[in-house]
């Protein structure tokens, strides 16, 4: 697992439950689950697939997700 830290928060299809994501493969898979994929969706795909392939650390990962949960309406306070 590529781990970051803190986590981010996002919402899911259960009402009231959120997802804490902690690492770029988390990341990817909760991506992949987004209905909405604006640009900022795109860039945080291509920056896990980055990740996984160890070209980009974590944190950038984490930076693109959060701004890309942000931009979907996905993102929750911590």
């Amino acid at each position: 697992m590529l781990w970051f830290s803190p986590p981010v928060y996002v919402k899911t299809e259960t009402a009231g439950v959120r997802y804490g994501v902690t690492h770029v493969e988390g990341a990817a898979d909760e991506l992949v689950t987004w209905t909405k994929r604006g640009p900022k969706w795109r860039h945080a795909v291509e920056l896990c697939l980055e990740g996984l392939q160890g070209r980009v650390p974590p944190v950038a990962v984490r930076d693109a997700f959060e701004a890309a949960a942000r931009e979907e309406g996905m993102l929750l306070p911590e």
